[in-house]
């Protein structure tokens, strides 16, 4: 893994100089736009507004208006003066129970290495949050915008979970949500008693990316010459009717499921 920022960690007068690796990574398959007569590749250029002319990305800067038509530049070296301090360090700014953190304002997780030399005082934060059960708040600066994270320890490393602020989080009351007691106690008791019969250990490993398999094979048909196949699927009905009687033939085949699996 390759580093992309080195800074360092703070809470109180403790600094812990660190580097910062993405943790996580896409599996998607990458595609071309390529025109249908001679599948000749699309390429897409910066022009200038003003002459049409392509411009290289060596002359391109960032600019901002303050006035109309008017700007100003700003350099990379602009965005650091702006606050070297917050640009430089992740500053833990409280300590809280990590169940009190909503799962929505989760965005993208990191591994935080510490620097050469610093490796007890990054044992000492990673330790002290595990045995007292917190998780550190934090903020910092991350490709020229103020973010906040959540500093928790998974085994040997700590992760900062890059998050959304609350106010990003759109508000659900515009849409057209049941109301609570809408279904009937047995429907409800059905519903229970097929959660529990689903219910089993998580095992994130055993999910994969199907979809991404079965366009592959599609992918592959297509290079061989073949018709891809398309899986025979029954529509998605619209309306749910006879619930009970879903939620009944639901239970029996997970209860067979299981005692198969067993």
């Amino acid at each position: 893994m390759r580093s992309f920022w080195t800074g360092a960690i703070s809470f109180g007068l403790i600094y812990i100089p660190v580097k910062l690796y993405n943790a996580s990574e896409t599996n998607e398959l990458t595609f071309n736009l390529l025109r249908r007569q001679d599948k000749s590749r699309i390429k897409y250029v910066r022009i200038s507004a003003d002459t049409g002319e392509e411009v290289p990305s060596e002359d391109i800067v960032k600019g901002y208006e303050f006035a109309k038509g008017e700007y100003v530049i700003l350099e990379d070296e602009d965005f650091k003066k702006a606050n070297v301090k917050k640009t430089q360090t992740i500053e833990i700014v409280t300590f809280v129970d990590a169940s009190q953190v909503d799962y929505k304002l989760y965005e993208k997780p990191y591994y935080l290495e510490p620097i050469k030399g610093a490796a007890k005082a990054y044992a000492l934060l990673r330790d002290a949050l595990a045995r007292s059960g917190k998780v550190g708040v934090g903020r910092f600066v991350l490709r020229n915008r103020e973010t906040m994270g959540i500093l928790k320890p998974e085994g040997p490393v700590i992760v900062l979970n890059q998050m959304r602020y609350v106010s990003e989080i759109r508000d659900p009351s515009e849409l057209s949500l049941p109301g609570v007691g809408e279904v009937s106690d047995p429907e409800l008791a059905l519903a229970e008693n097929l959660i529990e019969t689903l219910t089993g250990e998580w095992k994130p490993e055993e999910h994969t990316d199907t979809y991404v398999e079965d366009l592959q094979r599609t992918i592959q048909a297509k290079i061989e010459g073949r018709e891809p196949e398309a899986e025979a699927e029954a529509p998605i009905p619209i309306e749910v009717t006879d619930l009970f009687a879903k939620l009944s033939q639901s239970l029996e085949r997970a209860k067979q499921q299981k005692s198969e699996q067993g």
